[in-house]
């Protein structure tokens, strides 16, 4: 679906249950779009302390938050542009994707300063740094966000079910340039309404 600005929004949210099953691993948390959007505006520690715990953020090696750049707390389906954050525990880093030249990139870094305490990283003896990849690919239209999201987190997932290959960082960014085109965009669109429909029909 789109937003009312004509931006598509079905990317992540039908995207997030298709991947959840074919990359079932309990190391990998797919966080839905209206959990990280409460995450980043929640203001009370407390409550957020609590509503994180279910999550079992620590025992998570890959998780994976769409980033929203809605500024009205009183709408959790609003915005107008979708990007990526990342979280891998081995390399101890958030890595924002943003396929429209980093417009996210504030709210993406509310995010991170909202959740990075509670990511337990007790091994590692440093809080996990944040990284703007600017080698996330970009699509060539002002409405593709949410199916680049979802394109870039199943490749991100697939890179991790692979065990690699790893690049020069350690991380997935050589198989995002490979894997997420225009052409790949497109297809997944294709792939996400059949899931749709498929849903649809089940019900």
């Amino acid at each position: 679906m789109w937003d009312e600005n004509g931006h598509d929004m079905m990317g992540f949210g039908g995207e997030r249950s298709y991947l959840s099953s074919c990359y079932p691993s309990e190391d990998i948390l797919l966080v839905p779009p209206s959990i990280a959007f409460w995450i980043t505006n929640c203001l009370d520690t407390d409550s957020l302390k609590d509503f994180l715990q279910p999550l079992n953020l620590s025992g998570k090696k890959l998780v994976i938050f769409p980033v929203n750049d809605n500024n009205d707390v009183t709408e959790a389906e609003g915005g107008s542009h979708w990007s990526l954050l990342a979280f891998e525990r081995d390399a101890n880093v958030f890595v924002h994707h943003d396929s429209y030249g980093g417009l996210n990139s504030r709210h993406a870094k509310q995010l991170y300063r909202a959740i990075v305490g509670y990511m337990e990283i007790t091994n590692m003896g440093s809080t996990a740094k944040y990284v703007e990849c600017s080698r996330t690919p970009q699509q060539v239209n002002g409405y593709d966000c949410g199916l680049y999201v979802a394109t870039i987190a199943r490749t991100i997932c697939s890179w991790y079910g692979s065990g690699g290959p790893r690049d020069g960082d350690g991380l997935w960014f050589s198989a995002l340039n490979e894997q997420v085109t225009t052409s790949v965009v497109a297809e997944m669109r294709g792939e996400i309404l059949w899931l749709i429909r498929s849903l649809m029909a089940v019900k």
